[in-house]
């Protein structure tokens, strides 16, 4: 009986094995396209192994579409216009995508694959993209839950970005995470110090990248860093401003008051920033200084669940209803805003109602 229970499993296992090689040479040689080309905005062709996502192609060939997400199709920033070769539209791509999108051939290249040759149009600036080398210069804890981390750049030496754009981060394999991931950032320091960045990050529960910075991420590592990325930049215009964020939302609204710190500005400025609780403020004495940088400047920072017990004099609830009392010409104002989906949602829609012109609300989405 034991005998015929081995020989039985013996058999088994001999079929599997036999049948995980039969689908390991099929995928061999069903899946390999060989080598492809991209043809690049009908200037470039590069030569790729068939295979792999438009996006991670791209990026082995030093050509940098944004990804929030990291390639995993939740965040729907690395669009591009596929002209042909790049297949039917999958369902994975379609809820990130407008009607005026598709018909106008835009796809998510991180859901095209790589089979056959294809031609893409992409926006110039994407060429000025570039993947640095840093070190962790500088940790600094704002809150229980949100760091400061400045990067110092290697190689090369020197970025330039304009104030309100991100960058991207990949992480190392750490403890159960086996592979890397990138994730987008908003710098918050300034443009003049051209030698590093600096990024807010707040801890995100199983978060795979914050949870990287937060518990193994230490002064003097390596890391790749790729940018910069994003239309979130502060217009050169004399209109009233409004800014907005939340959380790590602040990140860029630094970026861009120290920049005006160093360039002077003589515009109508109000700061409203959303928390949950006391615990949840920081950076506050460096902005309510900014009332005395500038002519006509005001910090608002505003708390939603502050329990009756806290020791707080401020506003209470959420930021929407304070606008009308900062908004004196809305045709004249502009807004950049930083935060959740949620939030973006919601501001947007408060100061659409007040008469802010759609195109002058400003705001990146990360997905």
């Amino acid at each position: 009986m034991i005998i015929q229970i081995a020989k039985d499993i013996l058999i088994t296992c001999g079929i599997s094995a036999f049948l995980a090689f039969i689908l390991t040479l099929a995928q061999k040689y069903l899946n390999n396209y060989g080598i492809c080309k991209i043809d690049i905005n009908g200037k470039r062709s590069i030569d790729v192994e068939g295979g792999s996502s438009l996006l991670n192609s791209l990026t082995d060939k030093q050509v940098f579409l944004p990804s929030a997400c990291g390639g995993r199709g939740s965040c729907g920033t690395c669009k591009c216009k596929v002209v042909s070769g790049g297949g039917p539209v999958l369902p994975t791509e379609k809820p990130f995508l407008s009607s005026t999108e598709l018909s106008n051939g835009i796809r998510l290249s991180c859901q095209v694959k790589i089979k056959s040759d294809i031609r893409i149009d992409i926006p110039e600036a994407i060429f000025n993209i570039r993947k640095y080398r840093a070190v962790v210069h500088e940790i600094l804890d704002y809150t229980y839950d949100i760091k400061g981390i400045t990067f110092k750049m290697i190689e090369p030496g020197q970025i330039d970005f304009k104030t309100g754009q991100y960058v991207q981060l990949e992480t190392k394999p750490y403890g159960k995470v086996k592979q890397k991931t990138v994730r987008a950032y908003s710098i918050s320091s300034k443009p003049q110090e051209k030698d590093r960045v600096q990024l807010i990050i707040r801890l995100v529960p199983e978060g795979i990248c914050t949870t990287w910075v937060h518990n193994h991420l230490q002064v003097g590592d390596e890391v790749n860093i790729t940018g910069p990325y994003g239309d979130f930049y502060l217009r050169d215009t004399k209109a009233d401003i409004i800014f907005v964020a939340g959380g790590s939302g602040k990140a860029p609204i630094k970026s861009m008051l120290e920049d005006l710190q160093v360039v002077g500005t003589t515009r109508k400025m109000t700061y409203f920033f959303g928390a949950r609780d006391v615990k949840d403020l920081y950076l506050t004495e460096e902005m309510y200084a900014y009332e005395k940088v500038f002519d006509d400047f005001k910090y608002e920072p505003v708390l939603s669940h502050c329990s009756p017990e806290c020791q707080w004099d401020g506003k209470r609830g959420y930021v929407m209803p304070y606008f009308k009392d900062a908004i004196i010409d809305p045709k004249n104002t502009e807004a950049y805003l930083c935060g959740s989906p949620g939030m973006i949602n919601a501001v947007t829609k408060g100061l659409k109602e007040l008469g802010v012109p759609a195109d002058k609300i400003y705001f990146d989405s990360f997905g």
